[in-house]
């Protein structure tokens, strides 16, 4: 990154006057189309649909966990809503063996001691079993630490309520929950150094780790009536819950349609936890009496994204493509909205947007725009990576480079994903494609007013752009406002319509829509980076 372009990041974050920066419509060697642009605003701020797509895919069809009879009936929603939108080659594309569906009917569950008894909050895991009917043990907790001293335990837990997890301090919380970047943030965003190597490993635990598998392997094996924990954040009464366990010896994900069944599995707010473990220490002895109802979905073990698009009309690059997505799937604690509802609505209204102005034009894209609603984003970016392997690149394995292009790899020009929750575009992580910079910079342009000016060549964590970075394909992800998505609904049970904001997602479909059409009517492909490497040693 030049000394240059630093300056210019730095006078567009801080209105410093350190650079003259120059106006979308001058001294661009990147076109803009200005009219269209304010056509893109005029349509997307003043005749917004993306509220009501949001309401629809949480408040009716949420939540959409993998594999689920509520994710079909979501994915048919959205492939009607296409149609209706007048996209072409609206489908559902099948992927997988996926496994088994779950879904959370009802349950209960209260505390009691010899005094009485009270309510507490908590949620299932997913994939967990069901209980018979109503049922009740007493609480035993475990902390160890070695394997030794777990034999006690042995043959002990059948029928009792496994607490796995020690007390978790809490401190209250002085600062505001939800914030805005701030010139800082993007400064140093602006400013920073591609990072290499590393990926999602995390060095320095693996005997740590490798204990706790074997300590929850050891509760899981001796089938008590249900494990409960209390996760590793959350407080008031929100409850970050994903996944329920089977012991990992026996080979086999639980989402397999003849995976063992598991134990009723709760994740409960740490409050409540923290209060029955406290009563433990004082030798009160405390019960848990709990009924769970689930059923699981066994009649089809494939998956689908949904897929839509306009087609393109341009005679020599018609066939090339242009992509824009966000995963559809969420878990099952809230209704999905930050992760990834939001996400999928900006797409599907950037999608809306852009037919209304390419009717107004009487013209389609000169390349064809397609977009992606992925599912099993949540169990590790299924949907896309299949996706990706199908049309464009074979894989070696994960983290390894392409084994095989095909065809359409060649034709593809660019992925634009959204799944960062309810705040803003500010930007866009250019994954370490610095030569889409003077691009990106003259299509944020007209935006700089919206507070999106920002680019970064880093990337941001995992999510479905890195299927397409994987096999040497441009893929990326915007810069949002982190409202109060990690500390408070990101995979929780309260990540719901009421915490996203209107204008924010009317900005980023915007924002998004303007960068698609640009991409499509550009004469040249995005720019590349170089083919992914085999990692080192």
């Amino acid at each position: 990154m030049t000394a240059t372009y630093r300056l210019r990041v730095a006078s567009l974050i801080t209105g410093l006057t350190l650079f003259v920066v120059p106006t979308y419509g001058q001294q661009m060697a990147e076109p803009v189309d200005e009219a269209v642009v304010e056509q893109i605003k005029k349509e997307g701020l003043e005749n917004s649909h993306v509220m009501e797509y949001l309401s629809w895919m949480t408040d009716v069809y949420g939540p959409r966990l993998t594999g689920s009879p509520m994710l079909d009936k979501a994915s048919d929603w959205a492939a009607g809503e296409m149609t209706s939108i007048g996209l072409t080659n609206v489908h559902k594309d099948d992927w997988g063996p996926f496994g088994k569906g779950w879904t959370l009917e009802s349950f209960s569950i209260v505390a009691k001691t010899p005094d009485g008894g009270f309510p507490v909050v908590a949620y299932p895991k997913a994939w967990s079993a069901g209980t018979p009917g109503p049922v009740s043990g007493q609480v035993v907790r475990i902390e160890v630490e070695s394997l030794e001293e777990l034999e006690p335990y042995r043959g002990k837990l059948k029928d009792k309520i496994v607490f796995s997890q020690s007390i978790r301090e809490l401190e209250e919380p002085f600062e505001p929950t939800a914030r805005r970047l701030d010139d800082s943030d993007l400064l140093r965003l602006a400013t920073a150094v591609p990072r290499t190597g590393g990926g999602n490993f995390r060095g320095g635990q693996g005997g740590a780790m490798q204990l706790q598998r074997q300590i929850a392997n050891f509760i899981l094996e001796e089938r008590p009536l249900a494990v409960i924990d209390r996760g590793t954040k959350g407080d008031y009464g929100t409850i970050f819950v994903s996944s329920a366990s089977i012991p990992s010896e026996q080979g086999a994900s639980i989402r397999d349609v003849d995976a063992p069944a598991s134990v009723p599995q709760f994740t409960m707010a740490v409050e409540h936890y923290n209060r029955i473990m406290r009563l433990l220490d004082k030798d009160i002895p405390v019960s848990i009496a709990l009924d769970l109802k689930v059923s699981f979905k066994t009649d089809d073990p494939m998956e689908y994204n949904i897929i839509g698009e306009i087609a393109g009309t341009d005679p020599q690059i018609g066939e090339e493509l242009v992509m824009l997505g966000a995963h559809y799937d969420s878990w099952h604690a809230g209704t999905g909205a930050t992760d990834n509802a939001s996400g999928s609505a900006v797409m599907m209204e950037a999608m809306r947007i852009l037919k209304a102005v390419y009717d107004a034009k009487g013209q389609g894209p000169r390349r064809t725009i397609r977009i992606a609603l992925w599912t099993g984003e949540e169990q590790g970016l299924l949907g896309s990576r299949a996706y990706v392997g199908e049309h464009f690149a074979e894989s070696a394995g994960r983290g390894q480079p392409p084994s095989r292009l095909l065809p359409d790899h060649e034709k593809f020009s660019g992925y634009f994903n959204m799944d960062n929750g309810t705040g803003k575009i500010r930007g866009v992580y250019m994954q370490g494609n610095e030569a889409v910079a003077p691009i990106f910079r003259a299509w944020l342009a007209p935006f700089n007013d919206m507070g999106a000016a920002t680019l970064t060549l880093n990337n941001t964590g995992g999510t479905d752009h890195l299927s397409f970075d994987a096999v040497g394909l441009p893929g990326f992800q915007f810069i949002q406002e982190p409202i109060a998505y990690s500390p408070k609904t990101h995979h929780s049970n309260m990540d719901v319509y009421d915490h996203t904001i209107a204008d924010d997602l009317k900005q980023a479909a915007t924002i998004i829509a303007s960068f698609v059409y640009h991409t499509a009517q550009r004469d040249e492909k995005l720019p590349r980076k170089p083919m992914p490497a085999p990692p080192g040693p």
